[in-house]
């Protein structure tokens, strides 16, 4: 499944760098509508529409910018920093996070300053050394959505198998991955798949490719020699929840090859949402049979101040034993980074 964008927007400034031309005469020749907006002007691809049609329109549209801040934003507890290489992604997916953190304008950003970008990796690298210093490349985006248009990842992949006190990780639902395959990577760089029930990617997941295409991708990335993960997230506690997630841990044996799995990481999120969340939710997808019952859950303070209702005790400890006991079943030599 590819994005190809109804609207592509560039920053005047962005044309001034070579990835920024390249994709200017690229959908040029397509004939894709184009737009350049000044240094600093805002994107009004949304303006006028209904929330619902706003989002929509929103996650068609492709931004080309200039990254310009090049401090990084801490990303605990999986990396010490993200790493902005991408910035939203053309998914629907109805309970992700990014509904509250890119705004009521989720635009799909590309940067074109990718050495700019991987040079303050750098820095922030040599700060940290001789200590090993970890960058979260899917924090705030898919990367892998746009990889054909950007070759960022690619870069990015580059860059760390040169730097020994450098790790880079992402998680993705997208499957172009040839860019990546024959790259120089030396183990330093981890692709870990997003991975969900049938039934949840066909009712939550919509503009996202298939359960069998992601375990595709999978075997092509473990085959090039990286290390690869499953990141099991939203679990949802609908009815029958359990069969089906239990068909879904034991459906992957064989994803990636043997030799692989002793460096196999899981991790698994239970579903959870805040108050603004849902208004956003419920705004973009009138119809949507997401759970957000209030009084089902349970209201937990996050590390920044906000609630989010997450599952009673009760509900989050069958889902440990579920997970645990079928990973360690499955993948035996495989690492349960955690199941929250």
């Amino acid at each position: 499944m590819r994005f190809v964008p109804h609207q592509v927007y560039f920053q005047e400034d962005a044309l001034s760098y070579p990835l920024g031309r390249e994709l200017f005469a690229r959908f040029s020749r397509q004939g894709t509508g184009m737009v350049v907006v000044p240094k600093g002007s805002p994107i009004r691809a949304c303006e006028g529409l209904s929330p619902e049609q706003a989002y929509l329109s929103a996650k068609r549209t492709l931004v080309v910018a200039v990254r310009r801040a090049l401090r990084f934003q801490t990303c605990k507890p999986s990396a010490h920093y993200q790493l902005p290489l991408v910035s939203g992604c053309p998914g629907l997916c109805e309970y992700c996070y990014l509904q509250t953190t890119l705004g009521p304008r989720p635009y799909v950003r590309v940067y074109v300053n990718t050495d700019e970008i991987l040079e303050a990796a750098d820095r922030h690298i040599r700060e940290r050394a001789p200590e090993t210093t970890v960058f979260e490349g899917a924090a705030t985006s898919d990367p892998m959505s746009v990889e054909e248009y950007t070759g960022s990842v690619a870069r990015a992949v580059a860059f760390f198998a040169s730097r020994p006190h450098g790790r880079f990780r992402l998680a993705t639902k997208y499957c172009a991955v040839e860019g990546i395959l024959d790259v120089v990577h030396r183990r330093r760089t981890r692709v870990r798949f997003s991975i969900n029930t049938d039934r949840a990617i066909a009712q939550f997941e919509r503009g996202t490719p298939a359960l069998e295409e992601r375990l595709a991708a999978a075997r092509k990335v473990a085959g090039a020699g990286y290390p690869v993960g499953f990141l099991v997230a939203p679990v949802i506690a609908y009815p029958g929840w359990q069969g089906e997630y239990r068909s879904l841990v034991r459906g992957l044996v064989g994803s990636v090859q043997e030799r692989a799995e002793p460096d196999l990481t899981f991790e698994v999120i239970s579903h959870r949402f805040t108050r603004r969340a849902k208004s956003l939710i419920c705004g973009r997808h009138p119809d949507s049979a997401l759970p957000m019952n209030e009084g089902e859950r349970c209201p937990v303070r996050g590390r920044f101040g906000y609630v989010k209702f997450v599952y009673p005790k009760a509900v989050i400890d069958s889902m440990k034993s579920l997970f645990e006991e079928e990973i360690r079943r499955c993948f035996p030599a495989a690492a349960i980074e955690y199941v929250i």
